[in-house]
């Protein structure tokens, strides 16, 4: 049987996957079986993270919104202000209500009290 030299193919196929593992440090960058072990951790971290950032940003709002609900009234929650801004059908999202809590406080203290006097 003659032999088959795979260089270019096989040369081709370690340089994509180098290109990919080009910052990683030590031998995660230089040796092609590490590179690829640590080529599939990154891409499941990657897959994962990607659903847990719409976590914590939501949590993050979430914190924010309640923080701004307690500073107006003391007895006063986020999930009962999310609730009553249900019930008078005042679709904010909390990306938007955050937003407004941080930069325009006037306007979130509209909304506040509109949810507040119409009970």
């Amino acid at each position: 049987m003659t032999r088959v030299k795979r260089g270019y193919t096989a040369r081709r196929r370690r340089k994509k996957i180098r290109l990919f593992a080009s910052t990683f440090i030590g031998a995660h960058s230089r040796l092609t079986r590490t590179i690829t072990q640590q080529r599939m951790r990154a891409l499941v971290s990657s897959h994962r993270d990607r659903s847990r950032k719409k976590r914590d940003f939501r949590r993050l709002w979430i914190t924010r919104i309640n923080a701004v609900t307690r500073e107006e009234k003391v007895f006063y929650s986020y999930s009962q202000f999310i609730h009553n801004l249900y019930k008078r059908q005042l679709l904010l999202n909390r990306k938007i209500l955050a937003q407004i809590a941080l930069s325009n406080k006037n306007c979130f203290d509209m909304i506040f009290n509109k949810i507040i006097n119409q009970k």
